[in-house]
């Protein structure tokens, strides 16, 4: 019989992070700690109060299964428990790392992918003044960062992206606005970011308004994210988006993101890799994923202060999976 132990984690941020919804200054999590025979299997997740979700009610969902992941509840019968959702991904990546490691392997050789020894990611900036957003992006640049993720709301988005574009003129730039824009305006902002060099421009409009990006001509790709959760959602994104962004908080584990990309790669949509604020347990889970996404933006573990005991090893812009196991 396995044993079942689920608790929260709180650990604080190195700098306060703001997004279009608000800021935080510390990643709340919570892990899923699964033994069977002297192997235990770790698990972790980030509710995320977009989906209505808090630590509390992620722990009640992953209580109310205890009695069956203690008889041995499979992945398989896990999808088919729970919804998609941060419970899920904590159970699913910790019955993934169980296997792994009853079977002394890891994700990468029980998912018949071959590893990388470097895996290049977005570093994130954070939404500021346009002279610090600026003076941020050049500080990444100049630690070795090629690719940035550059953070929006719908205010001053003219004068922070030329204060940044003027300060990293070669970075590869993605804009994530984080559903804060609307309708009106969206075609000139487009024309504005494609004529800034910007790769990229991640969920402009509420999800809710998806229906507003049909036949909406556009000069640079738009990625899905709040509204691309499961395969389910890959119907209606099809002719709005070119991109979804695949999260296992979103997906419910590694389980279902595997699927989702493989199907939104049959739909003609490219996949961004992304990640919540978290520790490196929760980005070891994804990594199974790189070798299928355009754009990898994994950094969440780079915005603690301190990450889990042995996590991964992180440089600016990168995963030095050589310096470490993964």
């Amino acid at each position: 019989m396995r044993k079942v132990k689920v608790g929260p984690e709180i650990w604080p941020l190195r700098a306060p992070f703001v997004i279009a919804r608000g800021g935080r200054s510390e990643a709340g999590v919570v892990v899923v700690e699964l033994e069977e025979e002297g192997v235990t299997g770790v698990g972790e997740a980030t509710p995320y109060a977009r989906y209505g979700e808090t630590a509390a009610s992620v722990q009640a969902q992953i209580a109310a299964l205890a009695g069956e992941l203690e008889q041995g509840m499979t992945r398989e019968a896990l999808q088919q428990a729970l919804p998609a959702g941060a419970a899920r991904n904590a159970i699913d990546s910790a019955l993934w790392d169980l296997e792994t490691r009853r079977l002394n392997s890891d994700l990468w050789r029980i998912n018949n992918i071959l590893r990388p020894d470097v895996i290049e990611m977005a570093q994130t900036i954070s939404i500021d003044s346009p002279e610090v957003m600026a003076s941020g992006a050049l500080a990444l640049w100049q630690n070795g960062a090629r690719l940035l993720k550059v953070k929006m709301d719908n205010t001053l988005i003219t004068e922070r992206l030329v204060a940044i574009r003027t300060a990293v003129p070669k970075a590869t730039l993605i804009v994530d606005a984080n559903e804060s824009w609307h309708s009106e305006g969206l075609a000139a902002r487009c024309q504005l970011l494609a004529d800034l060099g910007v790769a990229m421009l991640e969920q402009p409009l509420p999800a809710a308004e998806d229906a507003l990006l049909a036949n909406f001509i556009h000069p640079l790709p738009i990625c899905a994210d709040e509204s691309c959760h499961t395969r389910e959602s890959l119907p209606q994104l099809v002719g709005r988006y070119e991109m979804v962004n695949i999260k296992l908080d979103k997906t419910g584990g590694l389980t279902e993101a595997l699927a989702l990309a493989a199907a939104a790669k049959e739909a003609g949509l490219e996949v961004m890799l992304g990640c919540m604020l978290c520790t490196s347990r929760a980005i070891r889970a994804a990594l199974p994923l790189v070798d299928k996404a355009r754009f990898v933006d994994l950094d969440g573990p780079t915005w603690l202060a301190q990450d889990v005991a042995a996590g991964l090893p992180f440089r600016c812009g990168k995963i030095l999976l050589s310096e470490g196991s993964a």
